[in-house]
């Protein structure tokens, strides 16, 4: 077990070492990224957007439910929800979800184009594949990926205000009132440490196991799924870490 971690990871700095080569067309490569940024960004959306909604109105009705004291006023209830969604939610269940959806794609998509052979046909051609094929991905990943979290943040926080005015929980200026009190701006840049290393995370892992699959399209459906759990242990791994550094 120990030397199948060392093997696993030692490929994978030498995969990251061998993207970092001059380009063979700096055009190709722009085009390439922000094809992945609206494939990974846009193609995203949806369902964060959906996710984002959901979890703040589920977070404002469980803690409205467990703050029922007359001593503790409602605008409370607004802290506690801003907190828990940029501290960990918005950054850390997007992403975890974002694994699923964009690290089974990635996976797949370069493990087809191994086992097609389209990888080796573009190394006969003199191209850097790890630099042509995997250093877009992580770009556009670690880009994009904190832009949905930003987004998911100001959602589930909106998400959370209308669930909490609908059932009568609290009203909205008592939900405005509780968002700003003590805020602490170092939350986001916190929440926003925390994507860009998820999103690193999840690209560069999904790519490792993609581009090394050997075999055939049984292989490709073993690395996609071993490059969701792969992430998902690193992306909480690396949220306890960073929680007990930065925090």
């Amino acid at each position: 077990m120990e030397f199948r971690f060392f093997y696993h990871f030692g490929n994978f700095l030498l995969m990251l070492k061998g993207m970092f080569s001059r380009p063979e067309n700096m055009k190709l490569y722009w085009k390439q990224f922000m094809q992945q940024c609206v494939d990974i960004g846009v193609g995203s959306f949806g369902i964060v957007f959906i996710i984002s909604l959901f979890m703040g109105g589920v977070t404002t009705l469980q803690t409205a439910y467990q703050l029922v004291s007359p001593i503790i006023p409602k605008s409370t209830i607004a802290q506690v929800v801003r907190d828990t969604i940029i501290l960990e939610f918005a950054p850390t269940l997007t992403s975890i979800v974002l694994a699923g959806v964009i690290g089974s794609k990635i996976a797949s998509e370069l493990g087809n184009m191994r086992i097609s052979e389209q990888i080796d046909a573009l190394e006969i051609m003199g191209i850097n594949t790890k630099g042509y094929l995997i250093l877009p991905k992580i770009l556009a990943a670690t880009l994009m990926i904190p832009v949905l979290v930003a987004i998911a943040g100001f959602l589930g926080i909106w998400g959370g205000k209308e669930a909490g005015v609908l059932s009568g929980a609290l009203s909205g200026e008592q939900f405005m009132m509780g968002l700003r009190q003590e805020f602490k701006a170092y939350n986001v840049f916190f929440a926003m440490a925390k994507s860009y290393t998820f999103g690193f995370i999840i690209a560069s892992v999904s790519a490792y196991y993609g581009y090394n699959v050997q075999g055939g399209a049984l292989e490709i459906g073993k690395a996609s799924t071993t490059a969701v759990v792969v992430s998902c242990v690193l992306i909480l791994f690396m949220d306890y870490a960073l929680t007990a550094i930065l925090l």
